[in-house]
């Protein structure tokens, strides 16, 4: 491919990008964005139109002068992504048009990641069920982003903490080989931070911390506008600040670890405990119905006002506050998204998130930082593994 040929590919891509993104956007706004002038932009956008990608929607509403026209992606353009959001125990997958329509209802899998007889093939069948229920010819499909916890090192492929590979190839390339489609895998946190980025509540925002509240306690930091790896991919380990009083021993197999009094786990295991010891609460109920996981019981309680799920919660809270606390003085971020599959505790997290920023923040640097919570919560992940592919993918 020549330079030319590659730079045009490139904006090419960036375009589409900007569209998935945004929606909706003018020559001017698309200019602006990939930094292209507007005579090259407006060449490029025509060429999509021609190839069905890209529709004119018509003029920008009137704010007194001229009315742009403004372009977005074509819905029914048969392009298609699948997006798949793992936790330690529950893997999600759907799939989505250009236009972030759901066109596969959520698919799920219990998959116990610590499980060794839960391997990568068992994922791949059941990726493979997922696309043969959706009926979607496989040639329309663009790819697979793939969103999970552990130690994932995004530009290699790899995931140290699970699903290893017996054939020593990294995780990436033997699920593309097998799937026969490109794949991209990443952290989950880390996605969930690009999708508040990009969709959610650090929209045009430069710096903001991402708290991913789900079966661990997980971080995506973005940094001038950017999500912020570290040198080598693994920034943001936050549930392993050692802040617990406890002796008990994380899944990272070190003691005092954040996680080990944060994690939805942790707090279904607290609430099994005092219901065990006689405490009254709806949770004794809920429980009993074992076609839910009990930790999305637990935050049913939660929602419910149970007393006693509000103080466990509470308590979870206010050690992630302080753990923050932390972080604010080190970064001084705008912005904190509470995300993930916790945030659907909604505003119950709040006061005890505040009151330990409050308790052990300087007030002139943590007045600086609004606590936000996502308006994403849950879908956060699925949104970012399809996005995740976008990224890498050329739009052929």
């Amino acid at each position: 491919m020549s330079v030319i040929t590659e730079k045009g590919q490139r904006l090419r891509s960036d375009i589409l990008k900007h569209l998935y993104y945004r929606k909706v956007l003018s020559l001017t706004e698309l200019s602006k964005l990939t930094q292209k002038s507007l005579p090259l932009v407006t060449s490029v956008v025509n060429g999509l139109i021609n190839e069905g990608y890209v529709l004119e929607q018509g003029l920008a509403p009137s704010t007194g002068g001229r009315r742009p026209l403004m372009f977005l992606l074509n819905p029914n353009h048969k392009k298609f992504i699948v997006a798949i959001a793992m936790d330690q125990l529950i893997t999600r997958l759907t799939i989505y048009d250009l236009s972030r329509n759901i066109v596969l209802p959520v698919q799920l899998l219990d998959f116990n990641m610590s499980d060794e007889s839960n391997n990568v093939d068992t994922l791949i069948q059941f990726i493979n069920k997922s696309i043969h229920k959706s009926g979607i010819d496989r040639k329309h499909l663009l790819g697979i982003g793939i969103g999970m916890p552990g130690f994932v090192n995004a530009e290699e492929g790899i995931n140290y903490s699970y699903l290893p590979v017996s054939d020593g190839s990294t995780l990436q390339n033997y699920l593309s080989r097998k799937m026969q489609l490109p794949v991209f895998i990443d952290n989950d946190s880390s996605l969930i931070a690009l999708a508040e980025l990009h969709f959610g509540e650090a929209i045009d925002l430069k710096d903001v911390l991402v708290v991913n509240i789900g079966w661990g306690t997980g971080l995506g930091m973005i940094v001038n506008g950017q999500l912020y790896r570290g040198s080598s991919g693994y920034a943001g380990e936050f549930s392993h600040i050692p802040l617990s009083k406890s002796n008990n021993l994380c899944s990272c197999g070190k003691r005092g670890c954040l996680e080990v009094d944060t994690s939805l786990l942790v707090m279904t295991e607290k609430s099994k405990k005092a219901l065990d010891g006689g405490a009254e609460s709806r949770m004794k109920k809920l429980f009993k119905d074992k076609s839910k996981h009990p930790g999305d019981h637990f935050l049913d309680a939660v929602i419910y006002q149970d007393p006693l799920a509000i103080s466990i919660l509470s308590n979870a809270a206010f050690q992630i506050g302080k753990g923050l606390a932390t972080l604010i003085h080190i970064l001084n971020p705008q912005c904190i998204v509470l995300s993930g599959r916790g945030a659907r505790a909604g505003k119950m997290l709040l006061p005890s998130i505040q009151q330990a920023i409050n308790e052990f923040c300087i007030p002139r640097i943590a007045e600086q930082t609004t606590i936000k919570l996502s308006n994403l919560a849950h879908d956060a992940e699925l949104l970012a593994a399809a996005s995740l592919m976008v990224e890498h993918s050329q739009f052929e």
